[in-house]
């Protein structure tokens, strides 16, 4: 059994929490956006499930995830051409798994990175618009990455602009139950959850070091299911670690979280 480490960072925990998402998927297409969720999907290729299909975000799959940071003489691991047809037979299949980072997530699992307040003809902050958003959560299995775990993100009440479908039955699709919806995982940092609580509620999964039930109770805008014992978030293992290191030799991944304690969070 490997054996935990005592020396990582808060962004290294999320990654190795995010890669064991991917344990169980067998060959699925991921698809890790930022940073983080790029290394994590990486982590898992290299470790936990190594049928994972990935892309270098152009045209070709890949049989060794591309580092974050290369240089001019790196040589991918091209295994075979894979445009836009082959990606969207993925998608349109069910056979991908997504890791995305939303401004918004209310109760529901619905998730919004279009526009905050106002009206929707004028929001007061434009920003990129539902892009693949709705069809990803018709289509497969959707994670979460939400940086900083606060209520402005797990908001009370709906989304400003509901990109993405979720458990709302009244929104639900003729014909759709909560059944043809795969919602999995929500990685911030402070706690792990899915969607596991009754009628598809959002459930507590584990607790990162140091954080308590109640600070995660008071940074998420609605009411979610907290199981009797929460565990703590399992910690890296070392070949973990060693894996990161080469994915991000430059390190991008402590810039990505406000709060990144180095030393022992054993």
């Amino acid at each position: 059994m490997a054996t935990p480490a005592k020396d990582y960072t808060l962004a290294e925990l999320i990654i190795c929490a995010n890669a064991a998402a991917y344990e169980n998927d067998g060959e699925v297409l991921i698809t890790g956006i930022g940073v983080l969720p790029r290394i994590a999907a990486s982590l898992a290729m290299k470790t936990c499930n190594t049928d994972i299909m990935m892309t270098d975000s152009e045209c070709w799959l890949l049989s060794e995830p591309n580092p974050l940071s290369r240089g001019k003489d790196y040589k991918q691991m091209n295994e075979t051409w894979m445009g836009f047809s082959r990606i969207f037979d993925n998608v349109w299949s069910g056979r991908r798994h997504i890791t995305g980072g939303p401004t918004q997530i209310d109760r529901f699992g619905q998730s919004n990175i279009s526009a905050l307040g106002g009206t929707y003809d004028k929001p007061k902050v434009q920003m990129l618009g539902t892009r693949g958003f709705p069809g990803n959560s018709f289509c497969h299995a959707n994670s979460f990455f939400v940086p900083s775990h606060n209520t402005r993100v797990f908001i009370d009440g709906e989304c400003d602009v509901v990109c993405t479908i979720g458990y709302n039955p009244e929104r639900m699709p003729k014909g759709y139950t909560n059944d043809d919806i795969d919602l999995r995982m929500i990685f911030t940092d402070l706690c792990v959850m899915d969607f596991g609580g009754p009628n598809k509620q959002i459930r507590l999964v584990s607790l990162h070091p140091g954080i308590t039930v109640e600070q995660v109770v008071e940074n998420t805008g609605f009411e979610i299911c907290i199981p009797d014992n929460v565990p703590t978030t399992p910690a890296p293992t070392e070949e973990q670690l060693a894996i990161i290191r080469e994915i991000d030799p430059q390190d991008l991944r402590s810039k990505q979280l406000k709060d990144n304690p180095p030393g022992d969070r054993s």
